[in-house]
């Protein structure tokens, strides 16, 4: 299973509204969690069961708290019991079907 996760604090005390210090301590969370995972601009990817996965992202949002008296957490799953290594594997499959796309004539033109 993906969980597709984005934490963060609702305040901050940097001028420039920069929250990167208390995200800093949810991505370290997950990273050290040993959980198969990817972060991206915008969100953190991590691949597991829901019962490896759920503490670690209670777990991250628990490291935001301390930092912050209020924090977002925004999350996407793809609950796919039965499956792993799907990070890469729908990455792959998604690669695959846009080879096999017909080219668009319009847009080769260009």
């Amino acid at each position: 299973m993906l969980f597709a996760i984005s934490i963060s604090p609702t305040t901050s005390d940097e001028p420039n509204g920069s929250v990167s210090h208390a995200v800093a301590r949810a991505v370290k969370v997950i990273r050290d969690s040993g959980l198969p995972h990817e972060t991206t601009s915008m969100f953190t990817t991590i691949e597991g069961t829901w019962d490896e996965v759920m503490p670690v992202i209670k777990s991250a949002c628990d490291a935001v708290g301390e930092v912050s008296p209020r924090v977002q957490l925004v999350m996407k799953a793809d609950l796919r019991p039965g499956f792993e290594g799907e990070m890469t594997g729908k990455l792959e499959r998604l690669e695959r079907a846009i080879d096999q796309l017909p080219p668009d004539e319009e847009n080769a033109s260009r």
